[in-house]
């Protein structure tokens, strides 16, 4: 299915070296605002005290959240959860206090926000420092496991060429989504997680579609170099990645904007990650597999001419 087509090729290799200089540049900011900011980790990862409260009416999350300052809980995170009356709060971690106490002075200071009564405490758990710690290093490895399938999926499919670059180019797709993390301090959660996994996934997916066609591009047109044949591979693939990207952002952008702010910075990785995740694997992976030395060799068998018997 196409919505349009190209009928000549765009010579995206030609500004190849500008492409992947932007890239570099805005890894290398990432990796600063990451170096020098760190993340904002959710009670999840620091550990804290998570609590579920049901009340008899629609509530506002940030009058809750006020009361909750004055109360003496600053850091505070409130949000509605399943439904307008439910809402989960979460709260750091605080050493001189119990989570018994620690409940009974939030549901004191709740007790002086402006929202309907309470229903009922539903849940009040807390998560400590260790199981923080666990999560975010079972995190890491999932991640290192997700990288290293994709390289050996990648390897056997095509070449250890194309593997390389789109591993690349997913990282840096990574590494970006976490510096915006990092230099706006938003909240980085289990969610956040999920979402940064997915993006790997998706963006190995766009890069798998172009080197098929770069593989395809490379039997069929003999007449092309290998700049041509990557910028008649993009080229021919625009339609396919306007259709995939934009009907899978239209979706993201509905949880982002209707989602409330249990689902918000889930939605806003996913979108970072879509946007650089078309850059990457366009403009940064291909770029890449040319100047690794990809060849019409490597797919395409040479034919050798039979010499004639000399009688």
């Amino acid at each position: 299915m196409e919505f349009f087509r190209i009928q000549k090729d765009i010579p995206f290799m030609r500004h190849a070296l500008v492409f992947n200089v932007i890239s570099l540049l805005t890894f290398l900011a990432a990796v600063f605002f990451l170096v020098f900011n760190g993340l904002e980790l959710s009670v999840e990862f620091t550990g804290g005290t998570v609590m579920e409260i049901s009340y008899t009416d629609t509530v506002n999350p940030e009058s809750l959240r006020q009361a909750l300052d004055q109360g003496g809980f600053p850091k505070s995170e409130v949000q509605n959860y399943g439904g307008s009356r439910d809402v989960l709060i979460r709260l750091p971690s605080h050493d001189d206090a119990s989570n018994q106490d620690i409940s009974r002075r939030v549901l004191i200071a709740l007790e002086k926000a402006v929202a309907p009564p309470i229903n009922e405490v539903r849940r009040s758990e807390f998560v400590g420092p260790t199981v923080g710690k666990e999560l975010a290093s079972d995190g890491a490895m999932a991640l290192l496991l997700v990288v290293i399938g994709i390289m050996i999926y990648l390897a056997l499919r095509f070449e250890w060429r194309f593997a390389l670059s789109a591993i690349i180019a997913n990282l840096h797709d990574v590494i970006i989504i976490l510096g915006f993390f990092a230099f706006f301090q938003w909240e980085f959660s289990l969610p956040v997680l999920a979402a940064v996994l997915a993006v790997l996934g998706y963006s190995v997916n766009e890069s798998v579609v172009v080197f098929d066609r770069v593989r395809e591009t490379f039997r069929k047109k003999r007449n092309l170099n290998t700049p041509e044949v990557l910028n008649h591979a993009i080229t021919s693939t625009i339609s396919r990645t306007v259709i995939t990207h934009g009907s899978t952002q239209a979706m993201v952008l509905s949880m982002l904007l209707f989602g409330g702010e249990t689902l918000h910075y889930f939605a806003m990785a996913l979108t970072i990650g879509i946007c650089f995740g078309i850059y990457s694997s366009v403009l940064v992976a291909s770029p890449l597999v040319m100047w690794l030395g990809v060849s019409r060799e490597q797919f395409a068998k040479v034919k050798v001419e039979k010499q004639e018997a000399v009688v």
